[in-house]
């Protein structure tokens, strides 16, 4: 019988592998929106602790296409009439994070959100741009399944061990209510990305990860977690930026990767004591994913990749301000309104 730290350096170890690896592939296939595939890949290894069969995984790429693009029926109502359609994605988006909250499928529900922002706001610009979006998530997702198949394969879960502890039940009252609070926190990311879809891309996928964690934290925590998440992924991508201007290739691309992913892994499954929520180091190497793939398509392209990752970073700590502000704010007021209905 398997002991719980063997099965969590296990698991740490295969969540550093697959990423690491989908991370070099989608880089090494240049793939379009490279950063979406490793970021699938991590969210997979970390919500599920088996491989995916062949049909589930191709079942799974058929739903998110099929998810993905109710995107595209909202972009003539964005097109056309605007604040109606605006309005429809902000109701949408709750209803989707309400079924995610009652124990829907996880990564459908991402899907689901990706679609009604990301795809609709491409497709209100560039219709064109919104079909490259779904092919660059389909193609991210075919490759994060391979990934997590080759980690499962490499470092399986010992015989013997527990499956995961199921989530714990929400309230109708305190699903809606966090399912409300996660669309408002999503929604300025996607205005954003309504003005410019190419520029803000990075900061709508910064918005969902924020609004997926939100579902986790409180007024008295969100500070901490969802900003102290995002300074420590902004602060990885530096150093992993610099670590990897030593010695420029694939190989090392990968193995810095894999050293990351495994600092993280080690907090995340509690390897390492600490004070921080999983959600918390998930968050953050989310956020560093994201920060390194822009920077990296930054200099393939030429661009200054200071003033790029300056300005980015900058509109990720706003997007997370605002997101504490909005968790402090709703939490706020439905404490006062407990407080009234229970004095009365």
């Amino acid at each position: 019988m398997p002991t719980e730290q063997q099965v969590r350096a296990q698991r740490a170890l295969r969540l550093a592998t697959g990423t690491a690896l989908c991370l070099a592939a989608a880089f090494g296939l240049a793939l379009p929106i490279p950063f979406i595939a490793p970021i699938l890949a991590l969210t997979m290894l970390a919500a599920m602790n088996q491989p995916l069969p062949l049909k589930a995984s191709l079942g799974l790429a058929v739903v998110a296409m099929l998810t993905t693009s109710t995107g595209l029926l909202l972009i003539p109502l964005l097109h056309y009439y605007a604040a109606c359609g605006v309005m429809l994605v902000g109701l949408c988006l709750y209803l989707v994070f309400g079924y995610g909250l009652g124990g829907g499928n996880s990564l459908v529900a991402t899907f689901m959100v990706v679609g009604l922002t990301l795809i609709s706001a491409a497709g209100a610009s560039d219709f064109d741009l919104a079909l490259q979006v779904i092919g660059a998530l389909i193609k991210g997702l075919l490759l994060a399944v391979t990934a997590v198949s080759i980690s499962h394969w490499l470092f399986p879960d010992p015989i013997g061990a527990k499956p995961r502890a199921p989530a714990p039940d929400l309230s109708d009252d305190e699903k809606n209510w966090l399912a409300l609070r996660a669309a408002l926190v999503v929604m300025p990311a996607f205005l954003l990305a309504l003005i410019d879809p190419a520029s803000y891309m990075p900061i709508v996928m910064k918005a969902v990860n924020l609004g997926q964690q939100s579902c986790a934290t409180n007024a008295r925590t969100a500070g901490r977690e969802l900003l102290g998440s995002t300074l420590l992924g902004g602060l990885m991508a530096i150093l992993f930026w610099f670590a990897l201007g030593m010695f420029v290739n694939l190989w090392m691309f990968f193995l810095w990767m894999l050293l990351f992913g495994l600092l993280v892994a080690r907090k995340l499954y509690g390897l390492s004591p600490g004070n921080y929520k999983p959600g918390f180091w998930l968050n953050s190497l989310t956020t560093m994913i994201i920060l390194l793939g822009q920077s990296v398509q930054d200099s393939a392209a030429g661009k200054d990749v200071y003033t790029a990752f300056a300005i980015r970073m900058g509109l990720f700590i706003l997007v997370t301000l605002y997101a504490c502000a909005m968790v402090y704010l709703l939490d706020t007021r439905r404490q006062r309104r407990r407080i009234r209905n229970t004095s009365s």
